[in-house]
């Protein structure tokens, strides 16, 4: 009787169907698993999905487009982090090893020989970065394209466990299962850190040639002039285009109160910046790294991971890993922004040319 009475009033697992709805897809972003094709449905009469590699030229081997792409990312991530070691021992170790600027400044003339010229430039910066994030958009689309052909948008099990706990939990009502993948955190970062990359070097490496036809004269002293000289320059050109917009009509106390904010604002801008470039990138190259050595836990595993070993092994990685990135990221601003961007302006010529290419972008 009293098994009977236990089973009129059974309730359902939600720790299990949460703990599964959370568990699909996220395995499928572990690169070991693409090694192998994706075995078909039962009752499928069509057999595996055509992601063999027939379609780019390999027949034989049994892998699909995503295992090369992803040995593409993979690769091409560990040649832009020779460079991005030496840019960090150049911009980061010797100014914090010297605290000077004029020190620290040959180091980075010398090394540049090395990632500068007409031949290692594209192999070790530009086409690395490029491969690097034309092979991740490639990966999350065949990965939608996927999802589409097995699932038409998502697998049955997932539905069922989508609509059983929305059943139980209003906030899950209005919510629909996706057919693109998760975007992880490292994934996110990426895309933050391309964006954030290509105004630094549009900055740094891309106007000097513009407006001066090549590079020989950046340097620490061009990025230490720039954090100097950018607030008042910034500054100057707020102020013009205020006084322009009181004469087409604004109220001079809102002019004024916007330019008493901006002179606030605009000295921490260019702070702001080079942290945000900092925290990105440091954050996505660490990440990265513990992912392809098979050291950082899966997506969302605080929510899935039920073993208590486990779960106390994953949070180790966790904070292992962010440990070393703040570790990476601290040391880096401590010579970048702590002796480089504190060395003040340029002096003689070199400042009156750095000020013609500032200008050219109203900084």
């Amino acid at each position: 009787m009293e098994s009977d009475r236990r089973s009129l009033y059974r309730t359902d697992s939600q720790e299990t169907l949460f703990s599964l709805l959370q568990l699909d897809p996220a395995p499928i972003d572990n690169a070991s698993l693409y090694d192998k094709e994706l075995p078909p449905l039962p009752g499928d009469a069509r057999g595996p999905l055509p992601t063999s590699s027939t379609s780019i030229g390999l027949s034989g081997s049994g892998r699909g487009p995503i295992f090369y792409l992803t040995r593409i990312q993979r690769y091409s991530s560990y040649t832009f982090t020779f460079f991005a070691g030496l840019h960090f021992a150049n911009t980061s170790l010797f100014p914090l090893l010297y605290q000077s600027v004029p020190y620290a400044e040959p180091f980075l003339l010398l090394t540049r020989e090395l990632y500068q010229t007409q031949l290692t430039e594209p192999l070790l910066v530009g086409l690395p970065v490029l491969a690097h994030v034309a092979s991740g958009l490639a990966i999350r689309l065949l990965r939608r394209r996927q999802n589409l052909l097995r699932y038409g948008g998502a697998s049955p099990g997932f539905l069922g466990l989508s609509h059983s706990h929305s059943s139980h939990h209003p906030a899950y009502r209005n919510s629909r299962p996706s057919v693109w993948p998760p975007l992880t955190y490292v994934s996110a970062s990426g895309y933050a850190f391309v964006a954030l990359l290509a105004g630094h070097v549009g900055l740094n490496r891309a106007l000097p040639l513009l407006v001066e036809g090549d590079s020989s004269n950046i340097g620490l002293q061009f990025v230490s002039h720039g954090f100097s000289t950018s607030p008042s320059s910034l500054s100057s050109s707020l102020s013009s285009s205020l006084s322009q917009l009181e004469q087409l009509g604004l109220p001079p106390a809102i002019a004024a109160a916007a330019a008493e904010a901006a002179q606030a604002v605009l000295p921490w801008v260019p702070w702001a910046a080079y942290t945000l470039l900092l925290g990105v990138g440091v954050g996505h190259m660490v990440w990265g790294c513990a992912k392809w050595w098979a050291l950082a836990p899966p997506p969302g595993w605080s929510r899935t991971t039920v073993d208590k070993k486990l779960r106390r092994r994953r949070r180790r990685a966790w904070w292992g890993i962010n440990g070393v990135a703040a570790v990476v990221a601290g040391v880096w601003a401590a010579g970048a922004l702590g002796v480089v961007a504190r060395a003040g302006p340029a002096e003689g010529w070199l400042g009156g040319v750095y000020d013609g290419i500032y200008a050219r972008v109203g900084l």
